[in-house]
């Protein structure tokens, strides 16, 4: 295998799919003539064309909305989001249209279409800018949430969004566009809904998605020092949430700790703990633990940014709680 960046996989992912299907096209703030704000739609309207690779207005309600009314017609538009904090914009045209119209029509009408961009912190960006929406889009029935942590996951992940006949909400980091990974030449998919095991390990479950699978496996290195073999697990999908991967873990594990950037409250790590307590409570032996954003608007100053978000020093302290050991 080659080893490529984030965006280099999600590019050559909308690029195959736009080769292989002349029905997709990609919409949105720059993604043409400025090769897209983080690059990574670079080189895509010298290919495609500018009836394909579409700049727009920054209007994300208007763009969206068109999205929608073209994928009811056979389309199947990529519609690019600078960040998914000016999804709020859209969010009307997403979860109003978009989710709704498969069942408001009786199944007459579709929407075959990708919402992607970043989630999530970025730096010092503040509040408005560094916000994490995945819990809102998976609480609404009719769309799919997607949420990769690596190169190989995003290609993969990008075409079954792209080929899947229901809205997918794909949101990805822009601390990870540049990271590298391991991607095969040759074509693949992976299934939306499907769960990975990161690494396997026997004394907790480590639960995460996106860029927390950072923290969550750089904890899990430092457990291992200390004794405590993690098994670290990517969700890859928030919606659907391959519950099933979970049990069986917590079966062998019987501990859970779930690492989640966004905030505490009805939370992604919230439903899970629900879940796995309310489905495999006879295998656990202490409650799930969470360790999440702190319950404030992020600050600006990089000091007050390391306190609120999750990180390694939490995460450990958390597995320490759940496998009763001192800190």
């Amino acid at each position: 295998m080659r080893s490529i960046q984030f965006r280099e996989a999600l590019r050559e992912a909308m690029s195959e799919e736009m080769r292989r299907d002349k029905s997709v096209f990609l919409m949105g703030e720059e993604v043409a003539e400025y090769n897209g704000a983080y690059k990574v739609s670079q080189g895509m309207l010298d290919e495609f064309g500018p009836e394909r690779v579409i700049d727009t207005p920054i209007a994300e309600l208007g763009f969206a909305g068109i999205g929608v009314g073209a994928s009811m017609n056979g389309l199947r538009p990529i519609i690019e989001f600078m960040t998914f904090n000016f999804s709020l914009v859209a969010i009307d045209q997403v979860i109003n249209s978009a989710a709704k119209m498969m069942s408001m029509s009786g199944g007459q009408y579709s929407c075959p279409m990708v919402f992607r961009g970043p989630t999530g912190s970025a730096g010092m960006l503040s509040s408005q800018h560094s916000q994490n929406f995945e819990n809102w889009y998976a609480n609404t029935p009719g769309l799919k949430v997607v949420v990769p942590s690596n190169p190989y996951d995003a290609k993969g992940l990008m075409k079954s969004a792209i080929r899947d006949n229901d809205p997918v909400i794909f949101m990805e980091s822009e601390q990870m566009y540049g990271d590298k990974g391991e991607v095969p030449e040759e074509e693949y998919l992976i299934p939306i809904g499907v769960a990975d095991i990161k690494r396997e390990g026997t004394d907790v479950t480590i639960v995460s998605f996106g860029k927390m699978m950072k923290v969550a496996l750089a904890a899990a290195d430092e457990l291992a020092k200390d004794g405590i073999e993690a098994e670290v697990i990517d969700l890859r999908t928030v919606r659907p949430i391959d519950y099933k991967t979970l049990i069986e873990s917590v079966k062998k594990t019987n501990r859970m700790v779930v690492v989640e950037e966004a905030w505490p409250l009805a939370s992604i790590s919230a439903e899970l703990a629900y879940h796995i307590q309310s489905n495999a409570f006879d295998y656990m032996d202490a409650p799930v633990k969470r360790v999440t954003c702190r319950d404030v608007p992020l600050p600006y100053a990089p000091t007050l940014i390391e306190a609120s978000l999750p990180n390694v020093e939490r995460t450990i302290a958390a597995v320490k709680q759940v496998t009763y050991q001192k800190a």
